[in-house]
């Protein structure tokens, strides 16, 4: 299906790096809620789960922020496609968990923008999925 976005390539850009993985990094999940519609999804393709609706987005970044003490993501590139509201970013997500034991994955997030927010992301992961 494809979605009507409002978004401008740099507003693209700033959805993904500054109101979205900005802030998973910060750990604020009500500014990260913002910017999903109700109704949307996320898919981790490499590990086969879905989490649908922002209730399901919600709790699956409750148990990941609270499953690390420290969520980085670094050192993108991305690619906005401003006419059909589509941006993927290729990335190092960098994690720590409580005990001091650290992650280090590259990843890619494509996302499918609907107005001004997410509406679907599919993820793909190079080691074990954290977002469960």
């Amino acid at each position: 299906m494809q979605y009507q976005s409002t978004l401008g390539k740099d507003e693209l850009v700033d959805l993904a790096l500054n109101k979205y993985f900005a802030q998973v990094d910060a750990k604020n999940l009500d500014a990260v809620l913002d910017c999903f519609h109700d109704n949307a999804m996320i898919t981790v393709q490499t590990a086969f789960t879905t989490h649908v609706g922002k209730e399901g987005i919600k709790r699956m970044f409750v148990d990941f922020m609270d499953s690390y003490k420290t969520i980085i993501h670094r050192d993108f590139t991305c690619t906005v496609d401003e006419n059909n509201g589509r941006i993927t970013a290729c990335f190092t997500a960098e994690l720590e968990d409580h005990d001091g034991g650290k992650v280090l994955l590259e990843n890619t997030n494509f996302w499918r923008i609907r107005d001004d927010k997410f509406q679907e992301v599919y993820i793909y992961m190079s080691g074990a999925n954290p977002l469960l």
